[in-house]
């Protein structure tokens, strides 16, 4: 009896150890293909942001509407077209998506590259967005707590800032896009943590479906990345504000 509880007891350990070491590994992939994503947006950034023509002529309709709108359009066409992607699909919608968010910031760099201490504060942002974004990553990973429920608030609040923001585009209130400005981090840093305990949950119901998982870490990859993205620019608006 005492053999075969020491050789169960050893086989639940070495199935718990290959479990957390597989869902290491997944999440280890959705980080690293993020952290790509986010290197090749600030390299686009800054190359488009230093070059004024090139500003000029991406901020001219019709082009202007594409950079601004084209991710969107992108995430919403492949949604309703493409309802089991293969890799080679996946990554083709993740590198547009972040090709042109990249471009469309180089407007940021542009603009901020010309205000005195400007780039100090895009990076005062950049590196409060990273330890804001880590801390919460790492809590939706390690709680308890099940999150699920947050998700169709957070989209509710995620249109709700999206028809603030159109609002504001002909209202022009500063007190406004302050409000918007938190409304947008606060969202974001909870769909942070809702991302994360999701993607977990994800991989347990993949399994050992390679080519599941390969499409999951770079559709979570898109959503951290987007989480992110979002969160700098809402927390960039708010230290510009002071």
């Amino acid at each position: 009896m005492n053999d075969y509880n020491q050789a169960y007891g050893a086989s639940s350990r070495e199935l718990d150890t290959s479990v957390n070491a597989g869902l290491r590994g997944f999440m280890l992939g959705v980080y690293n293909k993020m952290a790509l994503g986010l290197a090749l947006t600030a390299i686009l950034a800054f190359a488009v942001g230093t070059n004024e023509q090139l500003v000029r002529t991406l901020l001219t309709p019709p082009l202007s509407y594409f950079v601004m709108f084209g991710p969107i359009g992108i995430l919403l066409l492949s949604s309703f077209v493409m309802k089991n992607p293969s890799p080679i699909a996946a990554n083709l919608i993740y590198w547009s998506v972040v090709g042109l968010i990249g471009v469309g910031m180089g407007a940021i760099v542009y603009v901020y590259a010309g205000r005195p201490d400007g780039m100090l504060l895009v990076a005062k942002a950049f590196m409060t967005t990273a330890i804001a974004f880590g801390s919460l990553s790492l809590w939706g990973y390690t709680t308890k707590r099940d999150l699920s429920g947050w998700g169709v608030f957070l989209f509710m609040g995620v249109i709700g800032i999206i028809i603030a923001l159109v609002i504001n585009m002909f209202i022009a209130s500063s007190v406004f896009s302050m409000i918007i400005s938190v409304g947008g981090v606060l969202i974001f840093a909870g769909l942070t943590a809702y991302d994360t305990q999701r993607l977990k949950e994800m991989y347990f119901r993949i399994g050992g479906n390679a080519r599941a998982m390969s499409v999951a870490t770079t559709y979570g990859a898109l959503s951290l990345y987007l989480n992110f993205v979002n969160m700098f620019q809402f927390i960039l608006a708010l230290m510009s504000s002071d």
